[in-house]
């Protein structure tokens, strides 16, 4: 899978952390964020991630920073884009079963040392489960094509 990730200065450890095994699971991965603890604003990076993915240059996209708030405020902002914060397995499955969530958004403070292998795998390979779900997708695309106005 083309998975594109980023992260501001907060989240780049963990960022790193899911390179190694995003790589070591075969996926491609494209790098848009920073490499550095130097401060940086999170808009910029997950703006990069979100075109990517709603361009189609990429299938998912990770965000990290210190809450995961920032990133996914401004990942939705991006038409085709459904993000959302992730912090342990559960969220990460229902998310994509319910949600089609294309934009994985951690927080680099909560998460920290803990091993999140599995939130990853389980997010990447958890279908969408359409159905009725996909007629709620649906209503949330109409709201994006008519700029917040209700049809």
């Amino acid at each position: 899978m083309r998975i594109s990730i980023g992260s501001d200065h907060r989240g780049v450890n963990l960022k790193s952390k899911i390179d190694e095994f995003l790589a070591a699971e075969g996926h491609e991965v494209s790098n848009l964020g920073t490499d550095s603890t130097e401060s940086c604003d999170y808009p910029d990076i997950a703006i990069a991630v979100a075109k990517a993915v709603a361009g189609g240059e990429a299938e998912r996209g990770i965000l990290v920073c210190g809450t995961g708030i920032g990133m996914a405020i401004t990942a939705n902002k991006v038409p085709g884009i459904r993000a959302a914060i992730c912090n342990d397995e559960v969220t990460a499955e229902m998310c994509r079963r319910h949600n089609d969530v294309n934009v994985l958004c951690l927080s680099g403070d909560m998460v920290g040392e803990r091993n999140i292998d599995q939130l990853l795998r389980i997010w990447l390979e958890t279908e969408f489960e359409g159905g009725r779900h996909a007629r709620r997708l649906e209503k949330i695309a109409q709201l994006e094509q008519n700029r917040g106005e209700c049809v």
